[in-house]
């Protein structure tokens, strides 16, 4: 047969087998005969590379690597939603509509994937490119990505141009193979699968999103008019017809009371998915009220999003270990039987401190109430008094280090016990964790799990042996799962960071009470590591944001041989010791106060270093002297109250304005 025409036929083909299986679920062939089909289509490719197609499906598999993401407009904005969190909201917010209009229409709701929106742009029925939300103006060009995930149509059934919008989100199922494969690699495991999705669609390497298998429902077609669409539901069909993957979950209502019961359906049955969701939307179904009810500077009025309470189950609580932070901090840890909360399953939970416990009056044996703080960090919220059995101890907190035996000491105003030994075995650990953690160092491929391992078997024991590991690549060799690969690759992370601001290192040290923004404003202040060494109490208690507590405990630190020593081995190495300026420019918000809300597309930290290294402070309470609020997604009463106070907010996207 002609190349140039079987290689049309296995696009088309293949194409369609992808669809029946990973949008219908419906495979029409065995996997071996899909296999065969995808290796016939490589090897043509690889034989007439004139022949392949843009979106060809071989380009599922990845293997582009990217420097970075490059910026994208969004035409029409990608608002976030007003939030409802009660029964009582969500009248309201159906009072509202009536108010405002003459509504006698449906409403209609969908499942709240927690995930990450995209926009995806299609020309002639062909798909163009993909971005991120963003600030809702500005999101980044990730269409590499994008093209891996399978339920994600390269062609359309119609040759039209479109823009829709959706989740990216990961299943259950692959969430859970995401972070076995991590943690046999002693990598940091996700947190959840929102997290999972977020940091694998971000990934420079495309090959490592398509192994990650991704999926996506798509719930938005921008500018449905342009399609004679007159309403929310003919919408959702018509993107099934184009060949979309959508959510069949949804359902229409003629009333509140209806969607109130969607609502409370979903809250009990939320972990019977295959996926998380965090809420229900709720949207006005007809098309022609949306210009009616307007919208606010951040949301649609003619849809609000239910956030689901924080699930809260109960277990038994059967006993409470003690670990050792980098500090020495003593935390006490519940160990559970396992219990599945918010989409895990969780079998320790984190006891905070010995007020905590004994303010709840926890004890070990109890029966307990479990929750994930922020949908995230499992935390135990009281025990149930009415289940205990009558012989259990009251809680008492250990007076020695459960790793070195040192005596634990509580600080006059600390909640916290720490151990004060210098060569505990535990801080070292954690300190050595810390010195190569993203906000510090950020040594890639130096994880928990490998640290510990290294630690243990003596290869590195101080800061200074992580930047002597070349000299030891046999000895890792013989480590388990360390090939010559990762050697190589974790060799080069470590050699990279040498070239780390100093703020960084400052953080990495592990300096008592000197967080990340501290770090930046010490680096900033005295410009070498040298100068910081030899700052006096005065010099930094003068400086703004450094208080009486960091300025006594960077003399302290300081005034230590061994962290003398450790410094000058690191300098001998050739770690860089010198503040870099990442801004080279005028300190353009001087004298300016900033207060940061919500979610944004970067950290906290990232603007917050660019308002500091540009002259700016960042406080966290609003006042009349705010001179700016930087708003992101859901930012709570802080937007409220700067609307009260008619302060001036910027998006992320009028913030780099400001900063030009």
């Amino acid at each position: 047969m002609d190349p140039k025409k079987r290689v049309e036929e296995l696009v088309k083909i293949i194409e369609k087998y992808n669809y029946e299986y990973h949008v219908l679920d419906k495979p029409s062939i065995s996997d071996q005969e899909y296999d065969r089909l995808i290796g016939e289509l490589i090897e043509l490719e690889s034989n007439y590379p004139e022949l392949k197609v843009k979106n060809s499906p071989t380009e599922r598999v990845g293997g582009v690597i990217l420097e970075g993401f490059d910026k994208v407009s969004h035409e029409v904005p990608m608002l976030s939603l007003a939030n409802a969190f009660n029964e009582e909201e969500l009248k309201s917010f159906d009072e509202k509509i009536y108010k405002d209009i003459v509504f006698n229409n449906q409403y209609i709701t969908e499942l709240k994937i927690d995930g990450l929106a995209v926009s995806l742009e299609y020309k002639a029925g062909q798909f163009l490119t993909a971005a991120t939300r963003g600030d809702g103006l500005v999101g980044e060009n990730i269409t590499n990505n994008v093209k891996t995930i399978k339920t994600i149509p390269m062609s359309l059934s119609e040759k039209i141009d479109i823009t829709v919008r959706g989740e990216i989100f990961m299943s259950n199922a692959s969430f859970k193979k995401a972070n076995s494969i991590r943690e046999q690699k002693g990598e940091q495991l996700f947190a959840n699968p929102r997290n999972a999705a977020a940091g694998t669609i971000r990934q420079l390497d495309s090959k490592v999103v398509a192994q990650r298998n991704l999926d996506c429902f798509m719930y938005q077609i921008v500018k449905p008019e342009d399609y004679n669409l007159m309403n929310h539901s003919d919408s959702l069909s018509y993107l099934k017809k184009l060949g979309f993957k959508v959510n069949n979950e949804f359902e229409v209502h003629k009333d509140i009371e209806s969607v109130i019961n969607y609502v409370s359906k979903w809250t009990l049955n939320r972990n019977n998915l295959q996926y998380e969701i965090d809420g229900v939307v709720v949207k006005v179904d007809e098309y022609r009220y949306y210009e009616l009810l307007g919208r606010t500077a951040k949301s649609p009025k003619w849809a609000i999003a239910y956030k689901f309470p924080a699930e809260e189950v109960i277990t038994k609580l059967t006993s409470i270990d003690f670990q050792v932070g980098r500090t020495g901090n003593i935390t006490p840890v519940a160990n559970l039987e396992p219990v599945r909360v918010a989409g895990t399953v969780v079998r320790r939970a984190t006891l905070h401190n010995e007020d905590y416990i004994i303010d709840r009056d926890i004890r070990e044996g109890d029966y307990v109430v479990v929750r994930k703080a922020g949908d995230i960090i499992p935390e135990i919220v009281k025990a149930i008094v009415d289940r205990r059995e009558s012989d259990l101890e009251k809680f008492e907190m250990i007076i020695n280090c459960p790793k070195c035996e040192s005596k634990l000491v509580r600080g006059e105003d600390e909640a916290d016990y720490f151990c004060l030994n210098e060569i505990c075995p535990a801080r070292k650990v954690e300190g050595l964790i810390h010195f190569a953690s993203r906000q510090a160092m950020n040594i890639d491929g130096l994880g928990e799990k490998l640290v510990e391992q290294l630690y243990s078997e003596e290869i590195i024991k101080t800061i200074p042996d992580i930047y002597a590991l070349k000299k030891k690549a046999y000895e890792l060799l013989e480590l388990e799962r360390m090939g010559a690969k990762s050697i190589n690759n974790l060799l080069e992370a470590v050699e990279e960071s040498k070239k780390q601001s100093l703020e960084k290192l400052i953080f990495g040290m592990g300096i008592k009470h000197v967080g990340s923004k501290v770090s930046l404003i010490l680096a900033k202040e005295f410009k070498s590591m040298d100068n910081l060494m030899n700052a006096t109490y005065e010099e930094l208690i003068s400086i703004d944001e450094v208080g009486d507590v960091i300025a006594n405990s960077v003399v302290d630190y300081f005034k230590d041989n061994d962290n003398l020593n450790i410094v000058t081995e690191l300098q001998l190495l050739g770690l860089n010791t010198e503040y870099i300026s990442r801004i080279n420019r005028k300190q353009i918000f001087e004298g300016m106060t900033f207060v940061i809300t919500g979610t944004l597309s970067k950290s906290r930290d990232y603007y917050k270093n660019l308002i500091i290294e540009s002259g700016g402070k960042v406080t966290n309470s609003i006042s009349k002297k705010t001179s700016y609020v930087l708003v992101g997604e859901n930012p709570g009463s802080k937007y409220q109250k700067a609307l009260d106070l008619s302060v001036e907010m910027l998006n992320e996207n009028g913030f780099v304005h400001l900063l030009k």
